[in-house]
Order: structure tokens, then sequence, then C-alpha cells
């Protein structure tokens, strides 16, 4: 690098010194693993075998300060102002280096070069993009992390992630005096049941100093800046995508629980401020790396698509992208500008924009007796009250386990329909299919006893009792509630995520936030479900509700909180989504 420091490469070429070929690039935080000629065979699944036969250089960096490079390592590492200065360095210019000595060095390349990555590789080829070398002609950001406060991975709203948390940083987070090729082994199993675990833990500042202490940086940054502030910020990419001279290609998936957040928003934030950037989206059915080799996406958990989506994906658009950019085939990527799969009728649409042109937003408010309506109301009384108890959250699954389920995405929530600290609102059997597009947004008037409260809405799909399509012996399919897209708002933040503000208790106050975006069809025949709680455990960390620091709350902080959800005529409780 241009300050000196030495990045650990892997680079596999092929055989043929004849041909000149493409060069395939991941930057990585999870190590060029395996290391040693010797274990080639070990390293290449199925999901490379296009670019192995196509003849492409594939490389492999751990980045600076990971593994085997040197240097220092520092999480979702800022980007400096373009191109930075003098030996200043950023993951930009890291990229832009290795670029550089990789077509002067790596026999046999043609000259060009595509960087891809899932997750925090997506970070680095979202970092890539705005490297500026002239070699660099197309990037595939996939579900990349993008803002750790507002949406991925570690934080939604505010709220902190506290299974992700606490179980990624345990491993990722030990320090590393030196370039290794095996980072300490931390014990990562300390309960067979997460929900009991966590609970009896206390406070988050009881986990910090039982399991971390100092140890962690990152933890200690966490604690550090409860609120969105420079820390925060500085940390995000997204500002910093303008003027893209690469294609880019962001791909994500409809399910997944760890960067939902970032592939939309990595999408959005290319086309509206680098217009002129060849971008395209594709989004489909999947969970986490889904369509990246692991496994085939032709169902997730109990729901079922009747297609092999993942390899679908592979074939028809991931390939195509690269191979039209780096290795000269004349066949256009498949597909247009906004590629999603519509889940309920599960089919893929190919659109010029997203969200697609043409809709209209519409709301659906919460009426009485529990049922959804499309008119507001037009009494001047009407509201739903539960009792929120902090020492008693609400459990995001039914079953009991220690690892967050991926499958929490779209689980059968009749189990929190029982729940008195649920409130579950039910349309009519719907008589023609409603499709939801795009983000939603959740729109509360809300009173409530203390000084704080988080609140969690979910978007449900429940099947008609007589269902049978995709079911099994095991799994029955019959008035399943699928949740389609769930997310929580700390509500000390529902004004600002910079300067959060006390509840006054028993005043009636307008808690309005975003859910990241769906694409799902209601099929007739279904119904529409909305459900509203102030917890979501331990999936995400407790409120006090009280408006105290989270993160230096003490055991005794944590109290009852009397909710009420209003749906009157002046204080219309809704649901706010795009459709055609």
């Amino acid at each position: 690098m241009r300050d000196g420091i030495h990045l650990f490469t892997s680079i596999y070429r092929p055989i043929d010194t004849l041909t000149k070929h493409p060069i395939l690039m991941v930057r990585t935080p999870y190590s060029c693993y395996p290391y040693g000629l010797e274990n080639y065979k070990n390293y290449f699944g199925n999901y490379w075998n296009n670019y192995l036969r196509a003849g492409y250089i594939l490389v492999t960096q751990d980045v600076r300060g990971r593994y085997m490079s040197e240097g220092t390592y520092e999480d979702i590492r800022p980007l400096c102002q373009r191109g930075c200065n003098g030996k200043e360095t950023d993951e930009a210019t890291d990229t832009y280096d290795a670029i550089e000595w990789l077509t002067k060095n790596a026999p046999g390349n043609n000259g060009k070069v595509g960087i891809t990555g899932i997750s925090y590789p997506g970070f680095y080829a979202t970092t890539a993009s705005v490297s500026d070398h002239p070699a660099l002609k197309a990037v595939s950001p996939q579900a990349p992390v993008t803002d750790w406060y507002r949406g991925d991975d570690f934080h939604h709203n505010g709220a902190f992630a506290l299974m992700d948390g606490f179980g990624f940083y345990l491993n990722f987070g030990q320090p590393r005096p030196e370039p290794t090729r095996k980072y300490k082994s931390v014990i990562s199993k300390f309960s067979d049941d997460a929900y009991d675990f966590f609970l009896r833990q206390g406070s988050l500042a009881d986990i910090k100093e039982k399991y971390y202490g100092n140890t962690i940086q990152f933890w200690n940054d966490i604690f550090a800046h409860p609120d969105l502030d420079t820390f925060w910020q500085s940390r995000n990419p997204l500002p910093h995508l303008k003027q893209i001279k690469p294609a880019m290609m962001v791909v994500g998936g409809l399910f997944d629980a760890e960067d939902c957040y970032g592939a939309w928003h990595t999408y959005k934030a290319i086309t509206e401020q680098s217009p002129t950037t060849n971008t395209t989206l594709v989004m489909g059915p999947w969970y986490h790396g889904n369509w990246g080799g692991r496994g085939t996406g032709s169902g997730f958990g109990n729901v079922q698509f009747g297609q092999k989506t993942s390899e679908w994906y592979q074939n028809e658009f991931e390939f195509p992208f690269f191979n039209y950019y780096l290795n000269g085939d004349q066949t256009a990527p498949t597909g247009s500008k906004a590629n999603i799969y519509y889940t309920g009728e599960n089919q893929w649409h190919y659109l010029n924009q997203w969200p697609p042109a043409g809709t209209k937003e519409k709301k659906i408010y919460l009426s009485e007796n529990f049922t959804l309506s499309m008119k507001p109301a037009e009494k001047a009384n009407g509201q739903d009250t539960y009792i929120s108890d902090s020492n008693k959250p609400v459990p995001y699954v039914q079953n009991v386990g220690w690892d967050r389920t991926r499958e929490y995405m779209l689980d059968d929530q009749r189990f929190a329909s029982t729940r008195t600290d649920v409130l579950t609102y039910e349309s009519e059997i719907l008589q023609q299919d409603l499709t939801f597009t795009g983000p939603i947004i959740a729109d509360l008037f809300v009173k409530i006893s203390t000084t704080d409260a988080d609140f969690v809405v979910k978007v449900i799909d429940r099947f008609p009792d007589d269902f049978a399509d995709y079911s099994s012996e095991t799994t029955p399919m019959r008035g399943y509630e699928m949740l389609v897209r769930g997310e929580i708002m700390r509500g000390r933040y529902r004004n600002s995520f910079s300067k959060p503000e006390p509840f006054k208790p028993g005043k009636v106050t307008r808690v309005q936030y975003t859910l990241p975006d769906i694409a799902h069809t209601f099929k007739k025949g279904h119904r529409l479900i909305i459900q509203i709680q102030s917890s979501w455990f331990p999936l995400f960390d407790r409120n006090p509700q009280q408006f105290v620091n989270i993160y230096t709350a003490k055991k005794s902080d944590f109290v009852k909180s009397t909710i009420d959800i209003l749906r009157t005529a002046q204080y219309p409780s809704a649901i706010i989504f795009q459709s055609n």
C-alpha cells in the first residue's frame, strides 16, 4: 500500500498463459483461508464454477489489520475525501493500490478488474466503487454493510441487536497484535436458551462487565456512542457514492436478517447521487448470502418458492454481469434496472426503477375490534392498550434455542398473537390480490405511562385455513402467519437519532418510522395482519422504558409501561405502503 503496509493476497490463475484473463477480487476481514498452494482444491465451491470455466483470475485479500495482512484494523473504517491526501489511506485507497499491483504483476491479466463480496466483504466492494482506478470495470456489493446505526447488523433505528452484537464480537473482535492465520477461539454458546440467558444477565452494562471488560474495542465504541453522532456518521459509506465509474450490481435478500437495509439503501444512494452510473438491483427471496452458494433458494424456513432462485441468479444475473464488463461477452446481462422477486406470487419482476413506476401511497388504518380498514376512523374515541413489562419481554421466536435464527424473518407469528402484550389487527379475507412494493411506514399515535418505549411493527400474511400449496406433513401451512416484514423503533429517537427525547407520560405522541422495503403479494383468500408490540427479545436489547442511558442502566431501571395505541379521527394510527 502507499504507506508501506503489505496486504496478504491469494491469487488463483489459469494455467493457460496464451489468453488474457479478467480479474475478479474479494476483499475480506474473514480470512483468505485456506492458506497455501496445497489447499487449492478446498477453496472453491460450485458458486465459482462459472468463473473457473471462463478462465478468471480469482483473487482474495485479507484487509488491513486482519489475519495475515499488516496494519491496524478498524471496523467499518471511515472513508476520507475522494482519493485522500498523500499517504493517508482508507479502504478505497487500499483497493486502488491492490488493483494497481495486480494489473502490473499478475501474469496473464487483461487489465480489467471486478470486485464482489457478501456482507462485510460487500462493504469493501462498496468502498472499492469510489477508488476511481481505471481498471475497475464492474462492482457487485451484495448484502453490503452500510449503516450500523440505522439498519444493518448491530442497530436498527437505534435499538441494539443484542444476539448478533454479543455473538459476533466475542469472536470477531478479539485483538490481533500481529498477522495470524487463526484467531483465538472463543466459546460462543453459554446456554441452550438464549432468552433465559440474556434475561438473567441483567443490563447491557452487566453483560459488558462479565464477558467483555475493555478487551473488545468496538464493543467499547458501541457503549461510548449510544446516539447517532460523528462516530457512526463517518462510518456510513452511502454519502460517498457519487460519480461512480464502474458498472454496479447491488444484490440482496428480501429475508436477510443481517443486511437487508444495506442492499436497498446502497442501490438508492447510487441511483440518486450517481445517476449516470450503470446500476442494477437484484433482490431475491433469500436469507443472508443464500444466493452466493448457500443453498438453492428454492425455499426458506417453512415457505417454499417452487424454483431454484439462487442458481437462477448465479447463471442469469451475476456471471453474465461480470462476463459482459470484464471478459468481452457480447450478451448483455439478464433483466432490467431493478430485478425483484415478488414473494406471495413467487415471480421475478423486471422493472425500470424501484419502487416501480405507477405505484401510489395507500393507508391501512387500525380499526376497532382489532380489525384493519382502508378508511380512517370517524369516532372521537378509540384506543387499544397493552402493558409492556421490560422484565418479561416478547420473544422473537416461539422455540427455545441459542443461535439467532435466520428463519425468524418469515416465521409463523401465531405464537405472538396469543400474548396480551402484543396487539394483533387482522383484515377481512382479501377479495383480490394486494401487493406491497417499496418501503412501509408505521404511523402510530401513542400514549405511554413512562418516559421511553420501543415499538415493533410486523406485517404478516395469514394463509387460508384450507391452504395446501407447498405444505408438508411436518409443517402444514393452513392458517400460517408468515412474517413478511418487521422492524423496531427506539422511541426516544422518533424525531432525531442524534438528539433523543423523552416521552411525556400520558401525552399523545406520534411515532413514525420506515420499515425496509418489501415486494410481496397478499393473495386473494389470504388476510393481512399487523402486529404491534414493544419488545423483540433477545433479538434486540430491552428498553428500560425510562429515559436513561441504556448502556449504563441498572437492573432496577427496567420497569413496566402502559402503552395506548390510538385509532381515532384525530389520531388515525395506520400503516402506509406503496401499491398499484
